[in-house]
């Protein structure tokens, strides 16, 4: 039986979790708080009292938790979220912290995907490429996912409707670089741009720097929904982060559409740009580069 794993037993974490739970699509999610006590009891507690509420959730997904990163190992996939407890509490890793965490993952034995719940992996993510060679594909971020859910949110207000008529990407790099791929979005299945005028488009796109970053229940919603998707291997396709991968921009960290599946990233799409929405995609990866 496989399982999901999540490093860090934080806010983010424990949201992680329960969003995996709830959802009831994979056997298993083990909760892992390293950075806790020998026993993890803060991982131990958390994984208990989201287990107990599965008769009122009604899900069979089994929670467990453990205070090693081996423990890790075998995962189909392993979500990197925050610490609990301490001074460090809630924050999610990063620095030299979190590559601490990545290394320890691959000298355990580790060889998947590696799915970054953060808002902020950027650094993360290119040390974990370029210093502990794990490979472009099983580096993948989510946060985008959170952005974009929360754009479409907006557009469907403007829209007096729904979300869920609502499709539409996030390119670049959130928040200040963040490219709406406002040219191929639509809603009701009709063009967007034949739905809003261009001014509101405009206004919707100028709000971005105030939806970033996602709390903590957004960010775990939209790790929750990757991770389902390379767990099973559905090669569904969704807005992450990732670490480019050509020409001068090697370590550029970009959110871009990508099919996912059980070997992670199986493919970059290409989104459909306007002119000038392709020169803000190219100077968000030059600047990506430069970070």
């Amino acid at each position: 039986m496989g399982f999901i794993a999540i490093v860090g037993g934080g806010p983010l974490g424990g949201a992680v979790a329960h969003a995996l739970a709830v959802r009831d699509r994979v056997p298993e999610v083990r909760l892992i708080d390293p950075a806790g006590d020998p026993a993890g009891a803060v991982a131990r507690g958390k994984a208990l009292d989201i287990q107990q509420s599965s008769p009122i959730d009604t899900f069979t997904t089994r929670l467990t938790a453990a205070a090693s990163i081996q423990s890790a190992v075998g995962a189909g996939v392993v979500i990197l979220a925050d610490a609990a407890g301490g001074a460090d509490g809630g924050n999610e890793y990063g620095g030299e912290r979190g590559l601490a965490l990545v290394r320890q993952l691959v000298a355990a034995g580790h060889r998947g995907p590696i799915l970054f719940a953060g808002a902020q992996p950027h650094d993360l993510m290119a040390a974990t490429v370029a210093e502990v060679h794990v490979a472009r594909a099983h580096a993948i971020g989510s946060a985008p996912l959170a952005l974009e859910s929360a754009l479409r949110a907006l557009v469907g207000l403007a829209l007096d409707g729904s979300a869920v008529d609502v499709s539409l990407r996030v390119v670049g790099v959130p928040p200040r670089h963040a490219v709406v791929a406002w040219e191929e979005a639509s809603a009701h299945g009709q063009p967007l741009a034949a739905l809003l005028p261009a001014h509101e488009i405009a206004g919707l796109s100028a709000r971005i720097p105030g939806l970033w970053p996602p709390g903590p229940y957004a960010l775990a919603a939209a790790a929750a929904r990757v991770a389902e998707a390379v767990y099973h291997g559905s090669r569904r396709t969704f807005s992450c982060f990732v670490v480019a991968d050509a020409g001068p921009v090697r370590a550029a960290v970009v959110s871009v559409p990508i099919e996912v599946g059980s070997r992670g990233v199986i493919r970059v799409l290409e989104p459909s740009l306007t002119r000038q929405e392709r020169t803000g995609m190219e100077n968000a990866i030059e600047r990506a580069a430069r970070r």
